[in-house]
């Protein structure tokens, strides 16, 4: 395990756009304005917490269940391409049910830690050091905090047309991804 730059760069950008922390201000905004208060600090340190432990554990799950890295990791690439199709298109293929707390559901899951993020991170520990998806991790992290705690100004300053440039953008840079993944992962499903 070694500090790669690139690498922490590449991976924060991934996980930033999977977990669409920007393109999540609409329904942030929703829920701080049905529910009152949301708990930043509470759901930004548990979204951490599962998102790490899913680096370290998730592969024992898959050996668990008998799925191979090149299996998961094709699967990733599927559900990134599906998110990206949202994100471009300004559909909804996933609905969640209507929260009744806002700060460990559905903030910190499956909104930040759901499982477009979970499956990502389990599909880049097989490209990238552990060591830089954790400081990619804890990066996005403080990034997420800091859209929580100041959503409604994001709001006001992007406007709608703002966000939704923002999302389309991140969109493509995920379709890529997706694509890229795949192609790298799906010769060892063959050999």
């Amino acid at each position: 395990m070694e500090l790669d730059f690139k690498q922490i760069a590449t991976v924060t950008m991934v996980l930033f756009a999977v977990i669409d922390v920007v393109g999540s201000i609409p329904v942030i905004v929703d829920l701080r304005s049905r529910l009152g208060h949301i708990q930043s600090e509470k759901a930004t340190i548990v979204a951490a917490i599962i998102m790490i432990a899913f680096l370290f554990v998730g592969e024992g799950m898959l050996k668990l269940i008998g799925i191979d890295a090149n299996s998961f990791a094709v699967a990733g690439a599927f559900v990134l391409f599906f998110m990206a199709l949202e994100m471009i298109l300004g559909i909804r293929l996933y609905k969640d049910d209507n929260p009744s707390t806002a700060s460990i559901v559905p903030i910190a899951f499956p909104l930040i830690a759901g499982a477009g993020t979970m499956t990502t991170i389990l599909s880049l520990r097989s490209a990238y050091d552990k060591i830089n998806i954790i400081i990619a991790i804890l990066i996005n992290v403080i990034i997420v905090y800091g859209v929580l705690k100041s959503s409604g100004k994001i709001e006001k300053w992007l406007g709608v047309n703002g966000i939704g440039i923002i999302r389309k953008i991140f969109g493509v840079i995920l379709l890529a991804i997706a694509v890229k993944l795949f192609a790298a992962n799906v010769k060892g499903l063959f050999v």
